[in-house]
């Protein structure tokens, strides 16, 4: 990256640092089981209310006592289910409609982060009719208030139910973009770990290797407070001790609530501090093959982390503390090479793969370069990095050797 893009880039990071004091960020009201929704709509008066969710979750039932539940005391619920992975634009705009259609007044997103983003895109769309998404777009866009909405979330991973950012990909270029406004944080978040007990062990895994990504990038990122790093250390503990167990017996529900837990922890640290080059080379991903974002994030951390190089080695070294995997005594550089062969170790004993297959060379530039529109200045990462040097994440991920001998990274 050339002199002056790194010095704006840093200064655009250091003015938002020091406004983190001053922006609303706010923690939502957190339930623990989903029947505790009903009251809540009760209390708000609500009588007409959109269920945003995938079929794969309503064809297993799993929304299907809620949506009794609902009908029994008088709470209209209509429920758009075809929410995709990699929530589209055209998802977004077949809920609105459905959302107009039937005057509904608030939202419950049941699902994964894709059930979540799409219904704080359809709240975007409410609060701004004549506004397209892409208009929406970008950071700080957002500022009128939305329809109440009440997270679910049923996988331990996105952190969405706590999070100002919403990732949704255009239908027609199949770009993916991100919102980032503070009206975009739920109101209301159920941590309910019954509703993960049926969460595929395949999507035990890489949802929780999401959040540990997320922990993982807010801590080593250039602006953290003392609460992100705190936040972020917890997170990564909770997620070594618990994904296994998760991974191993589904029934667990003492690990599958400290999933939950670390989930909702590490995003109120990235909301915070932020994310990463991982982040934004994962959400290129996604939208180009559609492939999952936990995924994308689990093959892509330990990668992300050895490209950073000794630039991270002294953060890392604390989070491998904090993981249990390295001590105290040994040098910085060791202690990082612990942490990142512990989570090479993790995805290889949860069957997660090494690289990602698919990937062609001739769309690595077009995604390097999205990846670092959407990075580029926001995020505060630990080394800056331009459209051709994020190239090596794709070629890395994708096992090729092939790329430019003089391209310094």
């Amino acid at each position: 990256m050339n002199p002056f893009k790194k010095a704006f880039c840093r200064v655009y990071q250091l003015a938002f640092y020091a406004a983190m004091p001053f922006l609303p960020y706010r923690e939502p009201e957190s339930f623990r089981k989903v029947d505790d929704l009903v009251p809540l709509m009760q209390k708000l008066r609500v009588t007409s209310l959109l269920l945003v969710t995938d079929k794969g979750l309503r064809g297993a039932g799993l929304t299907t006592p809620l949506e009794a539940l609902l009908k029994q005391n008088g709470i209209s619920c209509t429920v758009y289910d075809d929410t995709r992975p990699n929530p589209t634009t055209a998802n977004v705009e077949d809920a609105v409609n459905l959302y107009r259609k039937h005057s509904c007044q608030a939202m419950i997103a049941f699902g994964g982060g894709s059930s979540m983003d799409c219904a704080k895109a359809v709240g975007a769309r409410i609060a701004y009719p004549n506004r397209s998404l892409r208009q929406l777009g970008g950071t700080l866009k957002i500022f009128r208030k939305l329809p109440p909405i009440a997270a679910v979330p049923t996988t331990a991973g996105t952190g969405s139910e706590v999070t100002v950012t919403a990732v949704i990909t255009d239908a027609d270029t199949h770009h993916k973009y991100t919102m980032n406004s503070f009206p975009l944080i739920p109101r209301y978040a159920v941590l309910d770990p019954e509703v993960t007990r049926t969460l595929p062990p395949s999507l035990t895994a890489t949802t929780g290797m999401d959040a540990l990504t997320h922990a993982v990038e807010a801590y080593i990122g250039r602006s953290t407070t003392k609460e992100t790093r705190s936040l972020a250390l917890t997170a990564v503990g909770l997620v070594f001790r618990n994904i296994e167990k998760a991974y191993q017996n589904g029934d667990d529900l003492q690990a599958r609530e400290n999933m939950l837990r670390a989930s909702y922890l590490a995003g109120r640290a990235f909301t915070k501090s932020y994310v990463g080059y991982i982040h934004a080379v994962a959400h290129s991903l996604g939208g180009q093959y559609n492939i999952p974002h936990g995924l994308a994030n689990a093959v892509l951390l330990p990668i992300g982390l050895e490209i950073y190089g000794k630039t991270v080695y002294n953060k890392l070294h604390e989070l491998g503390i904090a993981a249990g995997v390295t001590t105290p005594d040994v040098s910085h550089e060791q202690g990082a090479k612990d942490f990142i062969r512990a989570i090479r170790g993790l995805n290889r004993r949860m069957n997660i793969p090494e690289t990602l297959s698919g990937i062609l060379e001739e769309d690595i530039p077009t995604m390097a370069r999205h990846a670092d529109r959407e990075a580029n200045p926001l995020y505060p990462v630990p080394k800056l990095m331009d459209a051709r040097e994020l190239e090596i994440f794709y070629y890395t991920a994708a096992d090729w050797s092939k790329h430019d001998d003089d391209t310094e990274y």
